[in-house]
This record gives structure tokens, C-alpha cells and sequence, in this order.
């Protein structure tokens, strides 16, 4: 029964979460304005927004204007039932649980709009560490999450400015190739950006859930999970070949967030 509970609770809040990854890239109110449909601007009545349910009985389609509507819907609500499922199956229903459940609820919303919109909004990002600190058995726990989301957040930064600094340098020096007496004096150098101010908040936010060994291990099976896409755009347009990292961080995050206990056991191990 609880973990039904649990689960109808996660797909509630994912139908919340919905409006969320709708409105906040378009800058929109997510408490004002009821639901409505993104077509035809219909307001919506209560039993268009059961979670799930609502859009198999309408079989995808607006029930106004008729027009389809995106099974994004009723997947975020299956995922975020299926996390509230998974996180109370290992911590039981309590309140730290339902906080973690709700970082990763976050990193999730995070990952859509990264993925849809090439954006990560600091309101989510700073939602899913608030959620990650303080989801501890204890004072100490949220002191221990805390400083460890400070951790790889000044690493994160620092590494940011490393590779900045080498990628912007890099094409300063090519530029210098194509240099004449007519351009000499004037420097566009691009400044070359590494990595996005939302990677670092999101890198906080690992590391408040995972601790130190476990995050590096986030990071490295993010990257690898990264890599396939990265090489199927490799020989796309520059435009194309932005990929968007949060949804590997977020998804190697919760994997080796379930995992931890073995994934710990084999670092001690053989480390």
C-alpha cells in the first residue's frame, strides 16, 4: 500500500512538473493561470488533469480543439511516480526520502528543458540542492551534504576556467595565423565557453546527494553514457553538436544513487 502511495504521489507531483517544464522556459507563472490547452487556450476542467488516466481517456487529443497532445505528459508522470517508487522501496516513506525524491524530480525537469530549450533554469537548479542538502537522517548529514555540494562546486568552477581558458587561447592562436597589417590591431577572439554555469549548480547538487567517491563515479558513467551521442553529431553543424549534459548527469546520478551500496563495496574493494 505505501509503495502505491508513493507512487500515486510522484505522478501527482509529475503532472505539476509538466506545467513547470512548459511555463518556466517561456517565463510564464507556474501558480497563476489554470491549466489550459497549449492550442486551442482552453482552460481545462479537474478531469483533464488526473495523471496518466486523463490523457489515455482522451486518447492524446485535446478534448476542445482535438489537437494532439504530447505524450511528454503522462511519461513524466510515469518517471516521477517511478522515482517516488524507487527512493521510497530503499528508504521506506519518510521525510528525508521525499526530499531526495524531490532533487531528483528537479534534475529531471532540469533535463527536459536542457534538452527541448538548450537551457538550465537557476530556480529548478537551485531547488534540486536545496532538496539534496537537506535530505538527511540528521543535522550532521545536511553539514556533510552541504560542504560536499561546496566541493564540486568549486571544482566544477575551476575546471570550467581551466578549460575556458585553453579552448579561448587555442583559437586566439589560430587567429594570430590569419593576421595582416590590416587586421593587426584588433582582437575578436570569441571567449570559448566550456561549460555552463547550470553544470556546476548541478554538480552541487551531486554532490550533496552522493558524497565524494560516488559523485566521481557519476561523472564518469555521465560521460560515457554522453559519448554515443556525441559521436553519432560528431560530423554534424556546430549548432547540432551542442549536447545537452544534464540529462547524462541526472541519469548517472540516479543510477548510481540506487546502486550505491555495491558500487561502494567494489571501490573499497579493489581501491
Amino acid at each position: 500500500m505505501e509503495m502505491l502511495i508513493a507512487f500515486v504521489f510522484g505522478a501527482v507531483i509529475g503532472s505539476f512538473l509538466n506545467v513547470v517544464i512548459l511555463r518556466i522556459p517561456h517565463d510564464e507563472s507556474v501558480v497563476f493561470g489554470s491549466s489550459h490547452c497549449p492550442s486551442c487556450q482552453t482552460p481545462l476542467k479537474p478531469w483533464h488533469n488526473i495523471p496518466i488516466f486523463s490523457w489515455i481517456f482522451l486518447r492524446g487529443r485535446c478534448s476542445f480543439c482535438k489537437i494532439k497532445i504530447s505524450a511528454q505528459y503522462p511519461i513524466i508522470e510515469i518517471i516521477s511516480g517511478l522515482i517516488f517508487l524507487t527512493i521510497a522501496t530503499k528508504f521506506t516513506l519518510a521525510f528525508p526520502a521525499l526530499l531526495i525524491a524531490l532533487s531528483f524530480l528537479m534534475l529531471l525537469a532540469l533535463s527536459v528543458i536542457d534538452f527541448r530549450y538548450k537551457m538550465v533554469p537557476d530556480s529548478l537548479n537551485l531547488l534540486a540542492m536545496f532538496f539534496a542538502i537537506f535530505g538527511a537522517w540528521n543535522l550532521s548529514g545536511v553539514f556533510t551534504n552541504f560542504q560536499n555540494a561546496l566541493l564540486f562546486a568549486g571544482g566544477f568552477t575551476l575546471l570550467r576556467f581551466v578549460l575556458s581558458y585553453y579552448l579561448t587561447s587555442s583559437v586566439y592562436r589560430a587567429g594570430l595565423k590569419t593576421k595582416t597589417s590590416w587586421n593587426r590591431f584588433y582582437d575578436r577572439t570569441p571567449f570559448v565557453e566550456a561549460m555552463g554555469e547550470g553544470d556546476i549548480m548541478v554538480a552541487a547538487t551531486m554532490g550533496a546527494l552522493l558524497g565524494l567517491k560516488l559523485t566521481l563515479v557519476a561523472i564518469f558513467l555521465s560521460a560515457i553514457l554522453a559519448l554515443p551521442v556525441m559521436l553519432l553529431l560528431l560530423n554534424k553543424s556546430a549548432e547540432h553538436q551542442r549536447v545537452p549534459f544534464v540529462p547524462f548527469l541526472a541519469l548517472a546520478t540516479f543510477m548510481v544513487y540506487i546502486y550505491d551500496s555495491p558500487i561502494l563495496a567494489y571501490i573499497e574493494a579493489n581501491y
